[in-house]
């Protein structure tokens, strides 16, 4: 019984950024608060506060006084910089780049729009941490797009600048666009910005190989991750034996064929270890059969 596990699979570099900032924090033996789960995979946070990390939310936050807090990779809104500027709070920045600069783009479009009826419009998901700090480059009044239902929300007689949550859709994105430019009205100007971390969208065509080449397909996420319930659904389409688990545990009651080829793939905040850990929790059951 070949198990094989997908080398592009696990953690974005960004994420890797953020627990390689945490774990030199950590071992310097000082209190270290994380503001939200520093990635979206349970067993990571767990290990992670083992090692001393206390993740807390935004309300915790801003009763902190005098304190570390790791910011996570998903960015941040200006008002957490005030807040930690306010309370005296050190903050170890581990937004990813590229978060940063599409913040920064969004601001920069708020600041120079031609007058306030132009609509900045992000194409993601409503109460994303990364979505959260978008939101706020705009002042809190930048319209955020699910998918084509959330059309209605736009005035196409007046500007839209659109952008997009850097782990999206690249086809969900372009979908946006044929509609938006469908819909505008003549005197309007419509401009949008592809603002998809191609890190992600190279995921997809790969991570489609990997469960094509599989007779069966064992995906590692945290259900709280986007990334990890879109590329699933990717898998699943091209290779409907395709399981979602979250640990080792979620392979119990599972109807594995143990004579084929089973492929074990990931989120990119699913760390390596734990897609190790699930093969090697299936090579047992094999060696126990």
């Amino acid at each position: 019984m070949p198990v094989s596990i997908d080398p592009n699979s696990g953690f974005c570099f960004g994420v890797v950024k953020a627990i390689r900032k945490a774990e030199e924090e950590l071992a310097t033996g000082e209190p270290l608060y994380c503001l939200g789960d520093i990635v979206h995979n349970g067993q990571e946070v767990e290990r992670l506060a083992a090692l001393g990390l206390v993740t807390i939310d935004h309300d915790e936050f801003a009763r902190l006084h005098d304190a570390k807090v790791l910011l996570r990779a998903h960015g941040e809104p200006p008002s957490t910089y005030e807040t930690a500027r306010r309370n005296r709070i050190t903050l170890i920045d581990a937004s990813c780049p590229v978060v940063l600069a599409l913040q920064k783009r969004i601001k920069k479009a708020y600041e120079s729009r031609p007058d306030d009826h132009a609509q900045i419009v992000i194409y993601g998901k409503k109460g994303h941490a990364e979505v959260n700090g978008l939101v706020g480059q705009t002042g809190d009044r930048a319209i955020v797009i699910e998918n084509e239902n959330d059309l209605d929300k736009l005035d196409y007689t007046h500007d839209i600048s659109l952008f997009s949550q850097t782990t999206k859709s690249l086809d969900g994105f372009n979908r946006i666009v044929e509609a938006i430019s469908s819909r505008i009205t003549p005197g309007a100007k419509f401009e949008y910005y592809d603002t998809i971390c191609r890190n992600v969208t190279k995921r997809i065509p790969n991570i489609l190989k990997f469960a094509r080449e599989n007779d069966m397909v064992v995906f590692v996420s945290g259900r709280k991750s986007s990334n990890g319930k879109e590329l699933y659904e990717h898998c699943r389409q091209v290779n409907p034996r395709t399981y979602f688990v979250t640990s080792p545990d979620d392979l119990d009651g599972l109807e594995l064929d143990l004579t084929q080829r089973i492929g074990i793939c990931g989120a990119t905040s699913t760390p390596a270890w734990l897609m190790e850990a699930v093969a090697e929790k299936i090579k047992g059951i094999n060696k126990k059969d």
